[in-house]
């Protein structure tokens, strides 16, 4: 399979992308739980060491190898600053001090950032003006899913808020720099990601937060657990597969579906109601991801055609 290209069922990439927009979007949930009685520095270094204990279980089932140069952990180390220590702490910090709410249409704003920064610096995918408005589409509809009400806030606490933007941005720069790793398995990516995030943050955590004298109930334990696996470590095997089948923005695109499924969990397992905005915001975010990723296609076709 070559990078940016769907596979020869492109339905299935589009399943992958919202299985990994659940389980990111569930990760605000289990977070905010989890800091009931962790702090985010032990939190995410919880979230990180279990992923990579799970993902270098898949590498070695797989028959995987990981790289044996320095050059290629340097550049993993880059991408797990991009992709996981340094966003998911500053997010955890950052949703202390935010609303949920508001907190999920900040950082459903990474496709912008993938937008502006293919745009003016790295200029690896072609931009179109159907992709741009996918990009409009989507986040107007994460808008209209948590409701106007939720943008009331900007302002009140601006360094939250500036940490759940900066979280955004670098996922954007996660997804254009995850494309160098297109030529080896996503497990392998994914477990070298997450054993360079367990270095930096599990000393970080021991040697500020001092874990063994917290007290943690066994539902916070629980949280933390959910993260680790589901919303870290499979997450991140899709995650690293989409890179290279639909590119930096239409991975980033998940952004958008997040907050639908929010919806959604809600109405089938809490028997809320489905209201005409958030029902409108729904078919703007599903249509979002499709204009975006609607190019990857249509080359895909094109190709074919030739």
């Amino acid at each position: 399979m070559q990078p940016n290209e769907m596979s020869s069922r492109p339905w299935l990439e589009y399943c992958l992308l919202a299985l990994l927009a659940l389980f990111w979007g569930s990760s605000y949930l289990f977070i905010k739980v989890a800091l009931a009685d962790l702090p985010p520095i032990t939190l995410m270094a919880a979230r990180v060491s279990g992923a990579a204990v799970l993902l270098t279980a898949v590498v070695l089932w797989r028959g995987h190898r990981f790289p044996g140069d320095r050059e290629s952990w340097q550049t993993l180390l880059v991408q797990a600053g991009f992709n996981a220590f340094v966003p998911w702490t500053i997010l955890a910090w950052g949703q202390q001090f935010v609303d949920a709410s508001l907190a999920s249409v900040l950082n459903s704003t990474s496709p912008i950032f993938v937008l502006i920064f293919t745009a003016f610096v790295t200029r690896h995918e072609v931009l179109g003006a159907t992709r741009v408005l996918g990009v409009a589409l989507g986040l107007g509809g994460v808008i209209f899913i948590v409701g106007i009400g939720a943008l009331a806030g900007l302002g009140d606490q601006v360094a939250g808020q500036l940490a759940c933007l900066f979280a955004a941005a670098l996922y954007g720069c996660a997804a254009i720099y995850g494309k160098r790793f297109s030529h080896q398995p996503p497990a392998v990516t994914a477990a070298g990601t997450m054993i360079l995030s367990s270095a930096v943050l599990v000393p970080l955590a021991l040697l500020v937060d001092q874990p063994w004298t917290l007290h943690v109930s066994l539902q916070s334990a629980g949280a933390a657990a959910m993260l680790s696996i589901f919303c870290t470590g499979f997450a991140l095997l899709l995650y690293f597969r989409l890179v290279r089948t639909i590119g930096s923005l239409g991975v980033a695109s998940q952004a958008y579906l997040r907050s639908g499924f929010g919806v959604m969990l809600g109405i089938v397992l809490l028997g809320e109601t489905l209201s005409l905005p958030v029902a409108t915001g729904l078919v703007a975010t599903v249509a979002g991801v499709v204009l975006i990723n609607l190019r990857t296609r249509r080359r895909k076709g094109a190709a074919a055609v030739a």
